[in-house]
């Protein structure tokens, strides 16, 4: 049947029993199948995530011009990271980035929720903030 309509005879399901096939355009099929997938890749949405460096001694001028740009990235649905480098000695006071931090969520926290609460990496202290969803509503 499949020779006379000049199409191909595809085994849909080679478990069943007994075992099922179909009469298509094999060539067609992968194509549509493919087309269809690119298509749901570009649907999908890649959720970047942008970071934001300070130090324990950043002071506020030059921290209002990073929580900014952390309320911009935010409100176009990105994800920030805060991250606080220590050096030196500074490693022995984590509550002066600790407060740094809880300052910065407390600035953002009209369009931002804290994914992950500051916690020390080594010689950095990081806090992730997501993009709060009463926002977009």
């Amino acid at each position: 049947m499949a020779n006379e309509r000049e199409l191909d005879l595809v085994e849909v399901a080679p478990n069943a029993d007994p075992p099922v096939c179909r009469i298509m355009d094999y060539g067609k099929f992968q194509y549509e199948r493919a087309k269809k997938e690119r298509e749901a890749r570009k649907q999908q949405k890649q959720i970047e995530v942008k970071e934001i460096r300070l130090r324990p001694k950043t002071d506020d001028h030059h921290r209002s011009f990073k929580v900014r740009d952390a309320r911009r990235w935010l409100t176009e649905g990105m994800k920030v990271k805060v991250r606080i480098r220590f050096r030196g000695r500074e490693i022995t006071y984590p509550e002066i980035a600790r407060d740094m931090l809880r300052e910065v969520a407390e600035e953002l926290e009209d369009v931002a929720v804290v994914e992950q609460a500051p916690n020390m990496e080594g010689r950095t202290m990081l806090m992730v903030l997501a993009p709060s969803t009463e926002k977009k509503k």
